[in-house]
C-alpha cells in the first residue's frame, strides 16, 4: 500500500492507481487552499467565466490604462 505524501496515512490502491498521492482530508484541504485564489467573473454581454490566474483578469477590461 502506498503512503499519503502529506501525512502518511495509507492510501487505497484504486486511489493510488487514479493518481491521487495524498488522502481524502490531505486532498481536501489542498483543494480549499487552492480555490481561495480563484474568482467569477461576469463578462458584458456573455456569461460568466471562472477566474484561476490574475494576468487573464487584467486582460478582460478592454479600458484598463496600465500594462
Amino acid at each position: 500500500m502506498e503512503q499519503c505524501e502529506m501525512c502518511g496515512a495509507y492510501l487505497a490502491s484504486a486511489r493510488f492507481e487514479l493518481g491521487y498521492r495524498c488522502c481524502l482530508e490531505c486532498g481536501e484541504e489542498k483543494a480549499k487552499k487552492e480555490r481561495n485564489f480563484w474568482c467569477v467573473a461576469g463578462i458584458n454581454k456573455s456569461n460568466l467565466m471562472l477566474i484561476t490566474d490574475l494576468s487573464m483578469l487584467k486582460q478582460l477590461n478592454p479600458k484598463r490604462t496600465e500594462v
